[in-house]
C-alpha cells in the first residue's frame, strides 16, 4: 500500500500509541533512574518521530490544488452513515505542521522540571497531540466532534493534576466553557444530518438551507468557537487556564488550541452556511474589534505575566476572526483574500510566538517560582541569552517587521482597509497597544539595575533551554522574513473557500 494513504493516520495514532507506551513504561521518584530516562527519551522520540512524518506530509503536499489530499476513508458505524474520513488541504496542513512541530519542544521544555507524575504529564501531551492532529484531519462531522471533546480530557489533567494552587477552579471552568459551547455544535450536526443523511462535512457544504436554519446553525457553531478562540466576552477562562496551568499546558494551549476554534470558522461556519456567516459578519468584526483594542488596554493593566501574555493572546486571536468575516464588507475579492490569509498566517504565527512566550515565563518561573513583574528588574544583567530571546519574542508580539507577528496582521489591516476605514483604524490600534503591554512588561522585568537577591542568583539558559527558545526564534524570524512557502500552501485552498463563501444556499 501506498505510505502517503495512511499518512494521517500515522500522524493521529503514533503518539496516542505513545502516550500509551509511557504510561506501561512509567516512571519513579529518581528523574535519573533508568525508567525515567527511558521514558524521557521514547517521549521526545516519537514527538520528534511525528513531526518528521508530518515533514513528508509537507513535502508531498500539492498546493495547485485546493482538492483534499492524503485521503483516508473506512466505514466506521455503517448504521449512521459514519465514516473514518480523513483529509488535509492548504488550511489544515499548516496548523498539524505547528502541532507537530511546537509539542517536541513542549516535551524538551519539561525534562527535568516536572517532578510529580512524568510519565502521566508527557503522555497526556502525546495523546492530546494525536487528538489535535485529528481535529484538524476529520472531515466527517461526528468524528470531528469525538476528536474536538476527546482532546479537552488530556489538557483537563494536565492542568489539573500539575496546575497552580487554583488548578481545579481554572479546570473546571476551562472544561465547562469549552464543553458547553461545543454541546451546540453537535447539535447542528444532528441537524444537518437530518438533511443528508450523513456526516459528511461535504455533504454539509452542499446541501441548501433556509435563512431560518443558517442563522441557528452559525449561531452553534459560534458559540463553539468563539468560546475556544477565545472571543470577548466568552474569553474569561483563557487567562484563569493559563495562569494555573504548567509551562506545557499553557504552550499547547496558546499556540494550537485557541487555533481550533478560528479553523472551526473556515472549515464549518464559511462553508456550510455562507449566508448566515454574512447575516452575522458585522457583529463578530465588532467582537473582534473590540478584542483587539479594549483586550489590550486589559492586558496593560496586568501583574502577571501569564495573564498579561493570555490577554495579549486574545487581543492577537481577534486579528484572525477579523480576518475571516471581512469577505462581506469588501468588494473586490483580492482583498477578501488577503483577509483570510492574513488570519490564517496569524494563526500559525502567533502559534509560535504566544507559545515562545509562555516557555520564556516558564524559565524564570522555575528558578524564582514567581510570574508577578514587581518580583523581577535587571534580569537582562544576570542572563543576557535568555534577555535576548525575550526580547525578540516580545518585538515579534508587538508586530515587528521582519518578525512573523508582523506579517499576519499587516495582510488583516490592509483588507480592514479596503472594507472600512474605521476598521483599520481600530485594528491598527494593536501596534500601538502590543508595543505598549509587551515593553512595559519587558522594561520591568529585564532592565534596569538588579532588583533583588533573587535576580542576582539567576543563572543564564541551560542548554535545553537555550535549544528549545532559539529553534523558535529561528521559526519566527523565518516567517516573518519568508512567508512565501506557508502562503504557497494556503492559496488554493483560500481562492476555493472564498468561492464557496460568496455563492448563497439559499
Amino acid at each position: 500500500m501506498d505510505f502517503s494513504q495512511s499518512l494521517l493516520s500515522i500522524l493521529i495514532w503514533l503518539p496516542i500509541a505513545g502516550g500509551i507506551l509511557l504510561l506501561v513504561i512509567g516512571d519513579d521518584n529518581d528523574v535519573n533512574s533508568s525508567r525515567s530516562i527511558t521514558m524521557r527519551v521514547a517521549a521526545l522520540g516519537i514527538t520528534v518521530l511525528t513531526f518528521v512524518f508530518s515533514i513528508a506530509l509537507y513535502k508531498w503536499f500539492d498546493n495547485a490544488t485546493a482538492a483534499m489530499q492524503f485521503v483516508e476513508r473506512a466505514s466506521w458505524i455503517p448504521a449512521l452513515d459514519v465514516w473514518y474520513y480523513l483529509g488535509v488541504d492548504g488550511i489544515s496542513a499548516p496548523l498539524i505542521l505547528l502541532t507537530t512541530f511546537i509539542t517536541p519542544l513542549v516535551v524538551i521544555a519539561g525534562w527535568d522540571t516536572i517532578k510529580v507524575r512524568p510519565a502521566q504529564y508527557f503522555a497526556a501531551f502525546l495523546i492530546l497531540e494525536g487528538l489535535m492532529i485529528g481535529v484538524f484531519c476529520a472531515l466527517d462531522g461526528l468524528l470531528f466532534y469525538v476528536f474536538w471533546e476527546a482532546m479537552l480530557v488530556p489538557m483537563f489533567l494536565i492542568i489539573g493534576v500539575w496546575g497552580g494552587e487554583k488548578r481545579i477552579y481554572a479546570t473546571l471552568k476551562f472544561f465547562l466553557y469549552t464543553f458547553l459551547g461545543s454541546v451546540l455544535m453537535l447539535v447542528a450536526f444532528i441537524y444537518l444530518y437530518g438533511q443528508t443523511g450523513s456526516f459528511d462535512l461535504f455533504g454539509f457544504m452542499n446541501v441548501p438551507l433556509g435563512m431560518t436554519a443558517q442563522k441557528l446553525i452559525f449561531i452553534a457553531f459560534l458559540l463553539a468557537f468563539a468560546v475556544k478562540v477565545p472571543m470577548w466576552p466568552v474569553h474569561t477562562w483563557l487567562p484563569d487556564a493559563h495562569v494555573e496551568a504548567p509551562t506545557g499546558g499553557s504552550v499547547i494551549l496558546a499556540a494550537i488550541m485557541l487555533k481550533m476554534g478560528g479553523y472551526g470558522f473556515v472549515r464549518l461556519s464559511l462553508p456550510i452556511v455562507p449566508d448566515g456567516s454574512a447575516y452575522f459578519s458585522g457583529f463578530v468584526i465588532t467582537l473582534s474589534l473590540i478584542a483587539v483594542v479594549y483586550i489590550g488596554f486589559v492586558a496593560l493593566m496586568q501583574k502577571d505575566m501569564k495573564k498579561l501574555i493570555a490577554y495579549s493572546s486574545i487581543a492577537h486571536m481577534g486579528f484572525v476572526t477579523l480576518g475571516f468575516f471581512l469577505f462581506w464588507s469588501i468588494s473586490s475579492g483580492t482583498g477578501a483574500g488577503l483577509g483570510m490569509t492574513g488570519g490564517m498566517v496569524q494563526m500559525v504565527s502567533h502559534g509560535l510566538i504566544s507559545g515562545a512566550m509562555f516557555l520564556c515565563v516558564g524559565v524564570l518561573y522555575d528558578r524564582v517560582h514567581s510570574r508577578q513583574i514587581a518580583d523581577y528588574g535587571g534580569v537582562a544583567n544576570t542572563m543576557p541569552k535568555f534577555a535576548a530571546f525575550m526580547v525578540l519574542f516580545s518585538m515579534a508580539n508587538a508586530g515587528l517587521p521582519g518578525t512573523s507577528g508582523f506579517v499576519g496582521e499587516f495582510m488583516v489591516i490592509i483588507a480592514s482597509f479596503k472594507a472600512n476605514f474605521w476598521y483599520a483604524f481600530l485594528a491598527g490600534t494593536t501596534l500601538v497597544l502590543g508595543a505598549a503591554y509587551t515593553l512595559w512588561m519587558v522594561k520591568r522585568v529585564l532592565y534596569g539595575e538588579v532588583a533583588n537577591d533573587n535576580v542576582a542568583a539567576l543563572e543564564d539558559l541551560n542548554q535545553r533551554e537555550f535549544i528549545v527558545l532559539a529553534v523558535l526564534a529561528i521559526s519566527v524570524l523565518l516567517v516573518g522574513l519568508w512567508p512565501a512557502p506557508l502562503v504557497d500552501m494556503m492559496n488554493a485552498t483560500i481562492e476555493q473557500l472564498i468561492q464557496q463563501v460568496g455563492q448563497s444556499k439559499l
